[in-house]
């Protein structure tokens, strides 16, 4: 960690100044390689999220059932529903890999998708 507001003594000629100015450019510069390294990592956490909450049974019940899609930066990650009923609740995942998955998807997980991919992500 670096100690930006550490109390420093006041230069007292040229050479002083400018070997503030070099611990200034050496600090910057470690810093924006933290910052890089912190955007390439932050590609792989969550960055989006869709949510559709939805009645599989048109004729009864609420908007009890939902699908979340859950994606990075990359629109890899999951979707994930949850059908309720008065039996009980089921609860499936799926796999999403560049905003696609190999299994087939329901109308309410495509549009989980497609509000998640619709986010641009932290900046």
């Amino acid at each position: 960690m670096f100690n930006l507001f550490k109390k420093k003594k006041e230069p007292e000629n040229l050479s002083e100044i400018i070997s503030q100015f070099k611990d200034l450019e050496r600090n910057f510069e470690r810093i924006s390689e933290e910052l890089e390294s912190l955007k390439k990592e932050n590609k792989f956490s969550i960055q989006k999220v869709g949510l559709v909450r939805f009645n599989p049974f048109k004729e009864i019940g609420g908007d009890q059932s939902f699908s979340i899609a859950l994606l990075d930066g990359n629109n890899d990650g999951a979707v994930i529903t949850s059908l309720y009923t008065r039996e009980g609740n089921r609860i499936y995942g799926k796999p999403i890999k560049a905003g696609l998955s190999e299994y087939l998807l329901s109308e309410e997980e495509k549009r989980a998708i497609e509000l998640s991919q619709k986010q641009n992500g932290p900046r």
